[in-house]
């Protein structure tokens, strides 16, 4: 994830900070959550597995910059769907700092903004799903139509938050604007590909069988709530 260099400088970043402090504790008390239900073996597999899983999807899957950010296929929601919220959150901030420490040390300034902005809507796709998924409906049994409403929801939040950070660094200048148009039109393809890909690896998951129960998947995945 690589929010443009230099888009929010100054004090004008002390904001960032400040939201993601705030996403990490949010991020933090969901891990309790999650140790509570699951034992903390379970948190610490899966959030390393999701860890692992973003660093992949950042480095070796395709991007490309675009407009004021960078075009990833970060798959949020498959995350969320396989390892759970908290794992998933900790996956995407373990992937964004591996990659800012040795690999892209000019991100690390953006670090705050790229927190908040790949956390915060993985945290609404979360409550979204437990409003459109049926308690009796495990996840590998989610509908195309569900895993489209999530895509939406975590892609366009990634959209809606990179944009925030542009108006709020550079003003509502026309070539600023259509920078954040530029971005926000490339990166809700991504939106095309992503339930395919959740519903893929949901598929697989269903075949799988001896991962039911197991400490490395979110319990939600094979049995309802």
């Amino acid at each position: 994830m690589h929010i443009e260099p230099g888009l929010v400088e100054g004090t004008k970043i002390f904001l960032s900070y400040a939201t993601a402090a705030g996403a990490l504790g949010y991020a933090a008390k969901l891990s309790v959550d999650t140790v509570q239900r699951d034992g903390l073996i379970a948190l610490l597999l899966r959030s390393t597995m999701a860890t692992a899983l973003v660093f992949c999807f950042f480095e070796v899957l395709p991007h490309q910059p675009v407009g004021v950010s960078e075009v990833h296929l970060i798959l949020g929601t498959t995350l969320l769907l396989i390892f759970g919220v908290a794992p998933a959150a900790i996956g995407l901030t373990g992937g964004l700092l591996i990659q800012g420490l040795f690999f892209a040390p000019f991100d690390l300034p953006q670090c705050g903004m790229n927190v908040t902005t790949l956390l915060l809507p993985l945290f609404a796709a979360a409550a979204l799903a437990g409003k459109i998924i049926p308690k009796s409906t495990a996840y590998v049994d989610i509908s195309y139509a569900q895993a489209f409403k999530l895509s939406v929801a975590y892609q366009g939040g990634i959209v809606v938050w990179v944009g925030f950070w542009a108006v709020y660094g550079r003003g509502i200048g026309v070539e600023n604007l259509s920078s954040v148009a530029s971005f926000g039109a490339a990166y809700m393809t991504v939106v095309l590909a992503e339930p395919l890909i959740d519903l893929g690896v949901l598929a697989l998951a269903k075949v799988l069988h001896r991962l039911r129960g197991s400490v490395a998947v979110d319990k939600r995945l094979y049995s309802a709530a």
